[in-house]
């Protein structure tokens, strides 16, 4: 049986392009996690683009290192990583192997699953709050650290992959400034949202932390 076109599997070659090409085109596509507990489909409504080593803010500005080393791996892999010393966070490798590019994944409408994603996020209000925002996400969808460097191209029984879904149409798409990003990456334009979707996250500008303050974040749209 031929599946629909939106239920296609998006291929590797998608991924192998430019991170500033990707980012915007993953926005309508569909994140299917598969977990002990079931799928969850989650439609993707806002990303971020991160250049690797000409991006003073990406995690691999200053090179590879144990912690980062998923994002030099080849196109169509996951890298996760745990920030705040709270939350994961998970984003879609792309650029040929070697560039250290990738996106990453900020929100989304959760569309099949939504009662794994509310058991999992029980503070969230509203339905559209269940992945709004990057933490939010990753915990809604059960990513964390087992998951980085994973194939999400490797097939139906992929704990993550992303399908043709339903693209936003360019007229659609917005960008700006990526949240909480300082210093000389803090005005690249490379947030990319579907306007006017309820479950994208609110933008906040970088806040510098001054010394001595007390470490870490307490909140989940981050």
């Amino acid at each position: 049986m031929i599946a629909a076109p939106d239920r296609m599997p998006i291929a590797r070659h998608f991924f192998d392009r430019p991170v500033l090409e990707v980012a915007p085109d993953l926005l309508g596509r569909t994140l299917v996690r598969t977990g002990p507990d079931g799928p969850i489909e989650l439609r993707i409504t806002e990303v971020e683009a991160y250049a690797g080593q000409a991006d003073p803010g990406s995690h691999a500005y200053r090179g590879r290192t144990e912690r980062n080393a998923a994002m030099f791996g080849p196109p169509g892999h996951a890298y996760v990583y745990f920030i705040y010393g709270m939350w994961f966070s998970l984003n879609l490798v792309c650029g040929p192997e070697g560039t250290a590019s990738g996106v990453l994944l900020r929100a989304g409408e959760v569309v099949k699953g939504a009662d794994l994603a509310r058991a999992r996020r029980p503070k969230a209000r509203k339905d559209r709050e269940l992945a709004q925002g990057p933490a939010r996400l990753a915990t809604a969808l059960d990513v964390d650290r087992g998951l980085n460097g994973i194939d999400i191209c490797a097939g139906p029984d992929a704990p993550l992959r992303v399908l043709n879904g339903h693209p936003v149409h360019p007229d659609r798409v917005r960008s700006g400034p990526r949240t909480g990003v300082g210093g000389e990456g803090a005005t690249h334009p490379w947030r990319f949202w579907a306007d006017g979707d309820p479950t994208v996250s609110p933008y906040r500008a970088h806040v510098p932390r001054h010394r001595g303050a007390k470490a870490g974040r307490t909140v989940l749209d981050s």
